[in-house]
């Protein structure tokens, strides 16, 4: 797949993929220990597999189209920071994932990918909300990270301050989400790239 030639029919499909995150991003619901302002959703899934099917330059495609037909269908609540966040790490999963499926075309390879990707896109998540989403976030809404902090207690008894809300919520809840789509990639990803393929010029 990676060797032929992008057509219409491609270009069609990743589109497609990204309409398909777009509306998962709307089916979304919080889980226990994370912040109350980060939700869980699925979106990254069509993102991943359009990474696996069209290499990592679509996959990224797929990833900006998910966002800004998310945004047209609904503005920004965050002021473009939890947008911004979520294409940061939806590309990161999935070009980690892809580049190392590419080089290892086996399940083999695949699952080492997705098991490498959401390690690296969990840490990855640490770095940027410490140092760039959360701070212009409380910034924009006219928050302090002690106020931030508060919020999270409230519903992970293990965090006491920035360092263990990093830590105990905001890690675990990475590692969470990326294995769930991981997992679900691994069961689904060849009977849908069996139909799409069959849409592919030969």
């Amino acid at each position: 797949m990676e060797r032929k030639k992008l057509n219409t029919r491609t270009i069609v499909m990743a589109a497609m993929l990204g309409a398909i995150a777009s509306v998962l991003m709307f089916v979304e619901f919080s889980v226990p220990f994370a912040p109350p302002f980060v939700k869980f959703d699925l979106s990254d899934l069509p993102v991943l597999l359009a990474g696996f099917l069209f290499g990592p330059a679509l996959g990224s495609v797929t990833a900006v189209i998910k966002i800004l037909l998310k945004l047209i269908i609904k503005p920004t609540s965050t002021m473009f920071v939890g947008e911004l966040s979520n294409l940061i790490l939806s590309i990161t999963f999935m070009l980690v994932a892809a580049i190392f499926y590419r080089q290892h075309k086996t399940r083999k390879g695949a699952v080492i990918g997705m098991l490498v990707a959401t390690i690296v896109t969990s840490l990855i998540a640490l770095l940027s909300n410490y140092f760039v989403i959360f701070p212009m976030y409380a910034k924009l809404f006219g928050m302090t990270m002690e106020s931030i902090v508060k919020m999270v207690m409230a519903v992970n008894p293990a965090v006491h301050n920035v360092f263990t809300m990093f830590i105990c919520s905001l890690l675990p809840f990475n590692l969470f989400k990326y294995g769930v789509i991981s997992l679900i990639t691994f069961f689904i990803y060849k009977k849908i790239s069996v139909i799409l393929k069959k849409y592919m010029i030969k």
